[in-house]
């Protein structure tokens, strides 16, 4: 079974205002994308069947996006070969850099990429970037994708140029 789908766990449904963006990036992008709620510290045994079996269910990455501890993305890791995207979530006093340095400082020999704290849209990207080293034409949506956001600054920097004048 090819894998032509990215995975998107959230560890909590509050999370999932932040992670509307990974789903909106994939949508344009035409990637197929499946979401869960699923939490490394309340569904334990439901992470791990997930881990176990998401090659075989046809995923190229996973994407997690976890608050406060965040341990769902190092777990994941821990327990596929897929390449696991985490995203941190600003959901406490702390201002999400509890759960950015609980994703980022994984031990050697279990990666986990790491996004800024509510980055879910690089997430995205990131997942698109991965999934483009094998489809030739997601790769010429990326190409297009940033051209696109090279042409949105030069219209910006024209704007700005017209408002500023100098006398």
């Amino acid at each position: 079974m090819g894998n032509e789908k990215i995975a998107i766990l959230i560890g909590s449904d509050s999370d999932y205002g932040v992670m509307k963006d990974a789903l909106n990036i994939l949508r344009n992008f035409g990637v197929e994308f499946e979401v869960s709620v699923i939490s490394a510290h309340r569904t334990p045994e439901r992470v791990i069947e997930f881990a176990k079996n998401a090659e075989t269910q046809g995923f190229s990455a996973v994407i997690a996006g976890a608050g406060k501890a965040a341990h769902l993305p190092g777990v994941i890791a821990a327990l596929t070969t897929l390449p696991v995207i985490g995203v941190p979530i600003k959901s406490s006093a702390l201002e999400g850099l509890d759960a950015l340095l609980s994703i980022v400082q994984m031990p050697p020999g279990v990666p986990v990429a790491t996004v800024a704290i509510d980055g879910a849209k690089n997430a995205a990207l990131l997942a698109v970037e991965i999934m483009a080293l094998n489809d030739p034409d997601l790769k010429a949506k990326l190409k297009e994708y940033r051209e696109s956001l090279a042409r949105e600054v030069m219209e910006k920097d024209e704007r700005i140029k017209g408002e500023v004048k100098n006398p």
